[in-house]
Parts: structure tokens; C-alpha cells; sequence
């Protein structure tokens, strides 16, 4: 059955590529996929694949084997980002400041390929296939709506895939444990008392006690997190103030929580919280802290990873399955994984020959498409194998 599910694959090269050039030059903004959900049903509909309509512009096909086994979930996300392409090529971006920019499209077209070759398999398929077209992966809400409508209802293991730049074509990582940190929302409020810029000794000052504690947040977290323990605190904003010579009243500062352990992403409020109020009285000011808690680390479940390594393995060989190092960007596959078994697998698209080198979220982002066929035959793979 290998060599017959890579020929099925390497059939469908330029339907995948064709799809992802379509999803690449008619990008939609998170909750907004609805060109794209309309062409995923379309596609789903000429397979013979029945499919349900969730969280908006979600959309769950499900390809039911002639066999009773369980139940595998397959997902890609569709989003788009509010990104202004520069690249010069036949399948340019068509609306202004909205980009494919992460490789979301990929993944649409990855699993849309996977799916006719699933298809044509399902006489010999011990179980079900749920193929997960998620909608608004880049604002970290789409996973939580589509789990509300149901979507992983009866699903026992699931595996999701990324386009990955920083590993070549050709390579892919799925090993198991933590993958992609938290990722959360901090706003510190501050609250001190106005006066003369010239005369500070009448007011307190809030932009003061902003820098102080900006400055020095991070040096107290390293007394209290294992350096073993990778944990990322950045504020990127910073407002305060209404004029040269008068002392700032108050001071907003907001930012970002990164973290792989569950645990420690617990204590962090208390931390931030202990360290920014002590600060604030210190000066005579006051300091409320807003943690939002946003998606959790995304985790590999063991098993899941194993059979992804194994999958990898039959059609890349040994050496095609890599060690890489854990990103902290975030995920909300993570939601899934919180629920059920599953991985999510890097694969790799960066190619320097063809000058493919910039980064996710870059307006020079592209993929090198050879990489398409690799993860939809992961898809496919994968979903044979977890369900024998």
C-alpha cells in the first residue's frame, strides 16, 4: 500500500499546487474565509464527500470507511493575514493589504489533496476520516468555535500540519512533547499623580514606575523559572503621558506571555502581579494587572507522534523525519490537543535555490511548493496508519 498511496499523491501535485495558487491570490481575513469555506465544500461536493458547516466559515468533511474502527481528524486552517504582499509572482495576492503570508493555504490545498486520495481508499479504510478545515488560526479563535460546534465529536487522535520555514524541503518534525508555547495577552494599568514636570516631588509618577518595572520584570523572573524552562515576558506598548511638562497621571503597558509548561503559565499572574505592585507602592503608586489567558501550549501526545515519525518514514525514509527545536510562537491546535491525542507536525517548504528564505508573517513569504505533496501525503499516511 505505500507506493500506491505515494502515486496517488504525486497524481494530484498539480491539483494541490493549483489550489493553493487559487487560496494564495484570494486571501481572506480570520471569520471572513468565506471564498475559500465555499470552494472547500465545492471541492468536497465533486469528491462525494458529505460535509458539515461550522463555526461560520468552518467546514468538517467526513470520509467513512466500509469498515467499523475509529475515528481520525486531519486539520488545516484558512485565515489569511492583514499583510501587503510584495512578491512578484503569477499568483500575487488580489486584495490589497491581505496576504497568505504564514501558509495557510498550503494547508487548505494539502488536505484537499489528502482527501480525493482518502476517497478513493475508503473501501479499505477500518473507520472514519474527519478532515478539519479551520477558519481564524491567526487570531487564536477558530479552534475554540469549531470544538463548540462539535467538531471533534467521536474523534480518537488528530494531526495537524505547518508549512514550516527553517527546514528545507523535504525534512518534517513531529516529535512528541511541548512544540509551540502559550501564548497570552498582559495589560499592567498604573496609576500615579499628576503635577509640574518640573516639581516630580508633588505627583508620582507613572511613566517612571512603567520603565522601572518594564526594566526589571524580566531579571526577578529569572530568579523565579528553572532556566531549563524557556518563558518569554515582551511588552510591546507603552502609553503614557499628555504632555512634555506634565507628570503622567497613569501609564498602559501591554504585552505578550510565552511559555511551554502549563505550570508555569499558572504562576505567571501571581508573579507579574507581586513584582508590579510592589514596584508601584514603592514609588506610591498603584498597579492592576489584566491577564488574559489565550491559547496553551501546543503539546505532542507521544503516540500520535510516533505514528506521524512512522508515516514520515515509509516515503521519506529515515532520514526525512528531523529533530527541531520548539518555537515559541503559538497555535491554537493547542485547544485540540488539550482534548484529545494528537501532534501537530512541521514540514518543511524553505528552499535558498529558489530564494525562498523569509520568514512566516513576512510580506516576501512564500513556500516552496514541491513541499505540498510531502505534507498531503503525510495527511493521507497518517490517517491510514492511525486507523490500522
Amino acid at each position: 500500500m505505500s507506493p500506491m498511496i505515494t502515486e496517488a499523491i504525486k497524481a494530484q501535485r498539480q491539483y494541490i499546487i493549483d489550489l493553493r495558487r487559487h487560496f494564495h491570490a484570494n486571501p481572506e481575513p480570520s471569520f471572513e474565509e468565506f471564498e475559500t469555506s465555499r470552494r472547500v465544500q465545492e471541492e468536497l461536493s465533486a469528491m462525494g464527500i458529505p460535509f458539515e458547516v461550522m463555526a461560520g466559515t468552518g467546514v468538517v468533511g467526513t470520509i467513512q470507511g466500509s469498515k467499523p474502527g475509529k475515528t481520525v481528524g486531519l486539520r488545516a486552517d484558512m485565515d489569511a493575514l492583514m499583510v501587503t504582499e510584495v512578491n512578484e509572482v503569477p499568483y500575487k495576492s488580489l486584495r490589497d493589504g491581505v496576504m497568505h503570508a504564514c501558509g495557510h493555504d498550503g494547508h487548505t490545498a494539502m488536505l484537499l489533496g489528502a482527501a480525493k486520495v482518502l476517497k478513493a481508499m475508503e473501501d479499505t479504510l477500518e473507520g472514519r476520516v474527519k478532515l478539519i478545515f479551520q477558519p481564524a488560526e491567526e487570531l487564536v479563535a477558530g479552534a475554540k468555535k469549531m470544538i463548540e460546534d462539535g467538531a471533534l465529536e467521536g474523534i480518537d487522535g488528530l494531526l495537524g500540519i505547518h508549512l514550516w520555514m527553517g527546514l528545507p524541503t523535504g525534512k518534517i518534525s513531529a516529535e512528541a512533547g511541548p512544540r509551540m508555547a502559550s501564548g497570552d495577552f498582559v495589560e499592567c494599568l498604573i496609576e500615579g499623580r499628576g503635577g509640574h514636570g518640573s516639581m516630580p516631588n508633588q505627583g508620582v509618577d507613572a511613566a517612571l514606575i512603567a520603565a522601572a518595572f518594564i526594566m526589571n520584570v524580566n531579571a526577578l523572573m529569572s530568579r523565579e523559572i528553572s532556566p531549563l524552562e524557556p518563558t518569554v515576558l515582551t511588552f510591546g506598548e507603552v502609553a503614557s503621558g499628555t504632555r512634555f511638562n506634565v507628570l503622567a497621571a497613569k501609564a498602559r503597558i501591554a504585552g505578550t506571555a510565552r511559555t511551554f509548561s502549563p505550570e508555569i503559565r499558572a504562576r505567571l499572574p501571581e508573579i507579574i502581579n507581586r513584582y508590579g505592585s510592589s514596584i508601584a507602592a514603592s514609588y506610591r503608586g498603584d498597579f492592576t494587572l489584566d491577564y488574559h489567558h489565550g491559547t496553551p501550549p501546543t503539546i505532542n501526545d507521544p503516540h500520535i507522534s510516533e505514528i506521524a515519525l512512522k508515516s514520515v518514514a515509509e516515503f521519506l525514509g529515515p532520514e526525512g523525519g528531523v529533530l527541531f527545536e520548539k518555537t515559541t510562537g503559538s497555535e491554537d491546535l493547542a485547544y485540540y490537543l488539550e482534548r484529545i491525542p494528537g501532534a501537530i507536525a512541521f514540514v518543511g517548504c524553505q528552499n535558498e535555490d529558489k530564494g525562498i528564505i523569509h520568514p512566516h508573517h513576512h510580506p516576501q513569504f512564500d513556500i516552496d511548493e514541491d513541499a505540498l505533496e510531502l505534507g498531503a501525503e503525510l495527511y493521507a499516511r497518517f490517517a491510514v496508519n492511525f486507523l490500522k
